[in-house]
């Protein structure tokens, strides 16, 4: 295991995946969806003004006529992020489209993105036994869903079941309850991202949409609360104990205000909810992890420690880049104020427990 920069293991849980074209993603999909119109992966409303990807992600797949994306080289990934930015382990989520209209295409897609991710990524190149994987499944197709848990439930390198942040509904509503408990019963975290293209999906905030860039990335993870929220109000995480939630796309910054809200108006209207009897506050535990990003937290501060100590955030927390994209974090970045405990279990320890990663001794005691 490499420990290059941190002196500590690094469990990298947000590297995200791509196809290095549309060609290519349409050479994994069967008819009739083949021939299908589908959206470019960077169909996005909201741009990131200096570009969407930082400096030297580029491998040798995007030079020349192909032009492939940013993280679509599982060996120009892997030397990136094992040789030289010190992770150990990267957890891979594959981008994908958003919510087409057609909910067979979405479905279609999605199958495709992890028979790319299983095949080229976990399984046939030289970093292949370093990198974990995300199955991508759509939660307006529960069946299709359930076939693709079902797929690849026993391969070693699965560690999470994959869903969009976009929804056009609450995830604690019942209809999504038979994809959460076939994840229950697999041993599979879930993991809600923010992702690529818009398509059919509803605006950013409960407002509508948003004029820039900066106020959508500002914005867009209050979602996160939202379902969470509901998932609790709806007694998901007391019905479903072996349920783990990932929130894989930052947000843990807004944990500890939204609870105390939570926990202040809940108290009193228990009653309401005999099917959640606790506290909101009391299913975060052991069910709820967010991914922090270089975007998150408080930064360089002296109360970063204390901070993470709120809400117990410090034993949901877990690191992750967002490479290839534009705020790619890197894991000596974190704020000097954390404690030496806090910093492993941001950095792996959190991840190494949820997904099942075992550190050797003598990596995790450097």
């Amino acid at each position: 295991m490499v420990t290059v920069g941190t002196g500590t293991p690094v469990i990298d849980a947000s590297v995200h995946i791509f196809f290095t074209s549309n060609r290519d993603m349409r050479g994994f999909l069967r008819e009739p969806f083949a021939s299908r119109g589908i959206p470019d992966a960077e169909m996005d409303w909201y741009g990131a003004p200096g570009g969407e990807y930082a400096a030297g992600t580029r491998g040798p797949s995007s030079r020349g006529p192909g032009r492939g994306y940013p993280g679509s080289d599982p060996e120009f990934v892997g030397e990136q992020l094992f040789v030289e930015r010190g992770v150990d382990i990267a957890v891979l989520h594959p981008m994908t489209r958003g919510i087409l209209p057609d909910r067979h295409l979405t479905t279609a897609v999605l199958a495709a993105h992890n028979e790319m991710m299983v095949t080229r990524w976990l399984e046939s190149n030289r970093f292949a036994a370093r990198y974990r994987g995300t199955i991508r499944v759509n939660p307006e197709d529960i069946p299709g869903a359930l076939r693709e848990i079902r797929r690849y439930a026993g391969h070693p390198g699965i560690v999470q079941v994959g869903i969009p942040l976009q929804s056009r509904e609450l995830y604690g509503k019942p209809q999504f309850w038979p994809l959460w408990e076939a994840a229950a019963e697999a041993g599979l975290p879930v993991a809600a991202h923010i992702e690529t293209g818009e398509s059919i999906a509803f605006p950013p905030t409960p407002s509508g949409h948003t004029r820039t860039y900066e106020q959508y990335l500002g914005f867009m993870s209050l979602n996160y609360v939202y379902h969470l929220m509901n998932m609790i109000a709806e007694g998901v995480f007391e019905r479903m104990p072996e349920l783990r939630f990932v929130w894989a796309d930052g947000g843990a910054d807004l944990l500890t205000p939204f609870t105390w809200r939570m926990d202040t108006f809940g108290r009193p209207h228990l009653e309401q909810t005999p099917w959640a009897p606790r506290m909101p506050s009391d299913y975060l535990p052991g069910h709820v992890y967010f991914v922090q990003g270089s975007l998150d937290g408080p930064g360089e501060t002296e109360f970063a420690s204390e901070w993470l100590g709120f809400t117990g955030k410090e034993d949901m927390v877990m690191f992750g880049s967002s490479y290839p994209h534009w705020h790619c974090g890197d894991a000596t970045a974190l704020p000097s104020a954390l404690t030496t405990e806090q910093r492993e279990k941001v950095l792996w320890r959190n991840a190494s427990r949820l997904y099942g990663i075992d550190i050797p001794a003598a990596a995790a005691t450097t």
